[in-house]
């Protein structure tokens, strides 16, 4: 009687990834090589610190309009409540730290909103971050965002006027390193509608800028 043998399961071959061609690497170095610089005029950081304002448990953010003074607003989400923050001054103008159960994330609801509070209470908020969503990447008169992971896991935001990756022109003239996540995971980043703030979240903090004038005891300082 001939004797069966067992047939050996073949071994999954390890798939390798592509190395980069030079054209990649090339991109890959320049962006590594690249410094966090300040964000170029007309654009000024809302906050003082580098790094915003600090959030802990943040999971995402929305924008909205203030009614009366036409301020862009940021409505941040967080394991600790909802908070607005105005983005032209930096000013946190409305708070709620124990919102209800099923309005406190904006998973709850198919469009990934949240209500409104303070002055926009009444109205729901898209937001954007941990549990998906977006923000706007471009602004109708030229400017980007993008974020890039040249050395992963830490993400770089960048913003530019070139129309993005490959950034052909130098940095510092014609794209900006403004924001690199060393420290947290980065939630959300994008323009305002109106395309006057720009917002970059981490699960720590969020830091804005805008390019509205800026009003200090009543004067307006120039652009």
């Amino acid at each position: 009687m001939k004797k069966q043998t067992k047939r050996a399961v073949p071994v999954e071959q390890t798939v390798s990834e592509p190395e980069l061609s030079a054209s990649q690497r090339a991109l890959r170095d320049r962006l590594l090589a690249a410094p966090v610089v300040p964000a170029p005029p007309p654009w000024r950081p809302v906050f003082d610190s580098a790094y915003g304002v600090a959030v802990g448990g943040l999971l995402g953010i929305g924008f909205a309009s203030h009614p009366e003074s036409g301020h862009d607003l940021v409505m941040v989400v967080s394991h600790d409540g909802h908070g607005l923050f105005d983005a032209v001054t930096g000013e946190k103008i409305a708070r709620d730290r124990d919102p209800a159960p099923e309005d406190s994330t904006p998973d709850a609801v198919a469009d990934l909103t949240c209500p409104g509070l303070g002055p926009i209470a009444g109205n729901r908020v898209g937001i954007a971050g941990l549990f998906g969503g977006g923000l706007h990447t471009t602004t109708e008169d030229g400017w980007t965002l993008e974020a890039v992971t040249p050395a992963w896991p830490n993400e770089r935001v960048l913003l530019s006027v070139d129309g993005g990756l490959p950034h052909a022109g130098r940095h510092g003239e014609t794209w900006w390193h403004i924001f690199h996540s060393t420290y947290s995971e980065l939630r959300a980043f994008g323009f305002s509608p109106s395309g006057e703030t720009i917002a970059v979240a981490t699960s720590s903090d969020v830091s804005l800028w805008t390019r509205r004038p800026e009003h200090r005891n009543g004067s307006v300082a120039q652009r």
